[in-house]
């Protein structure tokens, strides 16, 4: 008889607690932060969805995304820079406006009324 032994390929990952959702405002962003990284979390409340990128704008270097304006284009969620208007897409964290710079995006959920967000692989991995 065969023994077949089946292995998760897929490298673990950290779900970091970011805070209640009572934290977060509704159809806005705040900053959270991660072992110095700034992280910034949106709430869609019309399609209840979140999203987190990285707070910084890659345009001029400034930690100011959790403050820009959301919304979408052509169904796709997005994030504008509040300084200086760059779009980017807050699934893929591509720039809507054509340049070549982009934005990290973050995988998040919500449970028992905290939202977490993914921050890549688990320690020791």
């Amino acid at each position: 008889m065969e023994s077949h032994v089946i292995t998760n390929t897929q490298p673990a990952t950290h779900w970091f607690k970011a805070a209640p959702v009572e934290a977060f405002s509704v159809n806005g962003g705040a900053c959270v932060q991660y072992k110095g990284m700034q992280i910034a979390v949106y709430h869609f409340k019309a399609t209840n969805e979140w999203y987190a990128s990285q707070n910084m704008c890659p345009h001029k270097m400034q930690m100011v995304l959790s403050r820009g304006l959301i919304g979408d284009t052509c169904g796709e969620p997005k994030v504008a820079c509040p300084l200086h208007k760059r779009s980017f897409s807050l699934v893929t964290g591509q720039n809507l406006n054509g340049e070549e710079y982009a934005i990290q995006v973050y995988p998040v959920k919500v449970e028992e009324g905290f939202v977490y967000i993914n921050v890549g692989p688990a320690e020791g991995h």
